[in-house]
């Protein structure tokens, strides 16, 4: 019985590293669409036919190294406001949806910090006095630079960071070259969602990372999907940002005036369905981002 034991767990374990390389090489051999925006790189695939994860795929991905005109910044309005607007409104070149909020209240419920001006806290959870699942990663703007850091628990312990920009989200997916542990009993983390994130690469490369959800053309992700999409575009470090019918890229530079992916609050696999949202990750000219951070 043990030796049986033993072999079954083990075709088990080939068979989900056979399934991760397949997986893997779908990803990396995809029809990928590559645009150069001003220093910046857009990739983009469709991934038809159950390629990828054994099921359809939209991903977008916005390529920001160090060495480019443009940075990150964060956006927010009172009011629930679509992320093209906040980018229009700030004249960023690109945007993507930011942490998560209350639909009805409109406020963020994680903490936000733009200007050096505190303007969301981290709300509890049910089953915990402190943080909420998707409240154990922060994002850091100083400067010219950009980071992820991993929270403890304590519910206001970025009160004492000094960055003047930090957007609170989560999970961590990626944390100094590992792989964080996703919990199993969320269907926040199992279900297939649109997902939103961001990453850092060793050499100071930002990523932004989209992928559509909710319809037959684009299925969207579990969280440990996207947690694997993220090592193979090379992160150093990764964290999840709001999803659902919030993902949203906008860009406005180059060919490209307008959202690109396919939000999905219109249930229509095109580019109309945006979400308002509370607060956003915008790409800015990095001397005006700098200035005002100063």
């Amino acid at each position: 019985m043990k030796k049986h034991t033993i072999l079954t767990l083990t075709l088990f374990a080939l068979a989900l590293c056979l399934h991760a390389q397949r997986d893997s090489l779908a990803f990396v051999n995809g029809n990928w669409q590559t645009d150069t925006l001003d220093g910046m790189i857009l990739r983009q695939c469709q991934f038809d036919g159950k390629q990828l994860f054994a099921s359809n795929q939209q991903i977008f991905v916005l390529e920001i190294p160090d060495t480019a005109h443009y940075t990150l910044a964060f956006a927010h309005e009172p009011r629930r406001t679509k992320t093209s607007e906040m980018a229009r409104k700030h004249e960023a070149v690109a945007a993507v949806n930011g942490s998560f909020f209350d639909m009805d209240k409109h406020f963020p419920i994680c903490y936000l910090r733009i200007d050096s001006v505190n303007i969301g806290e981290n709300t509890p959870g049910k089953d915990t006095v402190n943080r909420k699942y998707y409240q154990y990663g922060t994002l850091c703007l100083l400067g010219d630079s950009v980071l992820i850091l991993k929270t403890d628990s304590s519910r206001r312990w970025e009160e004492a960071l000094p960055y003047p920009d930090i957007m609170t989200a989560g999970p961590l997916l990626i944390w100094h070259d590992t792989l964080q542990y996703m919990r199993d009993d969320r269907t926040f983390v199992t279900n297939r969602h649109n997902r939103t994130a961001v990453g850092i690469r060793e050499d100071g490369t930002v990523l932004l990372f989209v992928a559509d959800g909710r319809f037959k053309q684009a299925e969207g992700l579990s969280l440990t999907e996207l947690q694997q999409i993220l090592r193979w575009l090379g992160c150093r470090d990764a964290l999840n940002l709001d999803g659902g019918g919030s993902t949203t890229l906008f860009l406005n530079i180059g060919d490209y005036h307008s959202v690109v992916n396919c939000p999905s609050d219109n249930g229509r696999f095109d580019h109309e369905g945006e979400r308002g949202v509370s607060n956003a990750v915008m790409v800015s000219n990095r001397q005006q981002a700098i200035g005002n951070r100063q």
